[in-house]
């Protein structure tokens, strides 16, 4: 643990920075424990912070707390969420990252003003940190996330999108990244591959059907999982796969974004979602064709809304370079 040292931060700075974990700064909860929000002062800045400590009275959490820790003091990305430190002293273990003023994808889903101009760039962004776990250059591991929900969705001031949530993550080796792992079965309901369901295996591909999820609910405007409603629709995925089996999907859209979209760009971002939550894993598309796909999306969107040029901010030759000779199951 002393790889991590220089990580480190005095519970006292973090109690001050939350004002003794004061009930008025919690800013969420999730399995790990509260969130709070503060202000910390860091090489002479003072920076907003969102300290999550981990809830002692579970009586686990060790391993995800140091597997987030070593995952995210490895990344860099704009697309990424940012670990400032964490606190590992009198029995409290607290991780400490940069906040994001938006908050989480999750509470933005039905709502209108987050145009569907803003949902391909938020598509484009998750598909881009997804494709820096697993295979960015110069690394000898493969990421495997396991947690992609649009509550690990994180969005700064300028709903730029941040991928957080890693205490569940997984390295592997790229050379094994054909092979499938074995693992635990964890995820959040409604967003799990089901074949890991089934054999606890996971893969990028994984991943790559969580990414589906998301997609299904950035443009339906809703949650992946609706426990009241009836069990047609209680499960957004494969409601959308029926849906675009029908050639029906704009019945689910939300209509304030159907309003806004080009018909050609909603029939391939639909067909692309659905792609990506086939239940056969082998049939997924990769990150390289996830990214082509959106990029183009959002292209042809903004031309069919302003006439002018566009140019991607996206090295799609870097990318392609990236993944040679790296197969993905």
């Amino acid at each position: 643990m002393s790889t991590f040292n220089h990580l480190r931060i005095p519970l006292d700075e973090i109690q001050k920075a939350t004002k003794n974990f004061c009930e008025k700064n919690i800013i969420g909860k999730g399995d790990f424990g509260y969130v709070y929000k503060g202000q910390l002062l860091r090489s002479g800045d003072l920076i907003n912070i969102s300290a999550r400590r981990l809830d002692r009275s579970q009586g686990q959490g060790d391993m995800e707390f140091w597997t987030e820790i070593s995952i995210l003091s490895s990344l860099k990305h704009p697309n990424i969420v940012s670990l400032i430190g964490f606190c590992d002293e009198k029995g409290e273990k607290i991780i400490v990252n940069r906040h994001e003023a938006k908050g989480s994808l999750v509470m933005y889903l039905r709502d209108p003003a987050l145009n569907w101009i803003h949902r391909l760039k938020i598509s484009i962004a998750i598909a881009n940190a997804l494709s820096y776990l697993h295979y960015e250059e110069g690394r000898n591991y493969s990421i495997i996330h396991r947690n992609i929900n649009s509550s690990t969705i994180l969005l700064d001031d300028n709903f730029e999108a941040k991928l957080s949530g890693f205490e569940f993550s997984i390295k592997d080796s790229v050379d094994r990244m054909e092979h499938y792992i074995s693992s635990e079965v964890i995820g959040t309901q409604g967003y799990m591959d089901p074949e890991t369901t089934k054999s606890g295996d996971v893969t990028e591909k994984s991943d790559i059907y969580s990414f589906g999820v998301i997609l299904c609910e950035i443009m339906c405007g809703r949650k992946a999982f609706l426990p009241y409603e009836s069990e047609d629709n209680k499960f957004l995925a494969p409601l959308a796969r029926s849906h675009n089996q029908n050639e029906t999907h704009q019945d689910i859209i939300h209509p304030d974004l159907w309003n806004q979209m080009d018909p050609e760009v909603s029939d391939g971002f639909a067909q692309l979602a659905c792609d990506c939550i086939k239940e056969d894993r082998v049939e997924r598309p990769d990150m390289i064709e996830i990214l082509f796909q959106l990029n183009g999306a959002l292209e042809d969107q903004l031309n069919s809304v302003i006439p002018v040029g566009f140019t991607m901010n996206f090295d799609l030759y870097s990318l392609v370079e990236r993944k040679k000779g790296k197969r993905i199951i």
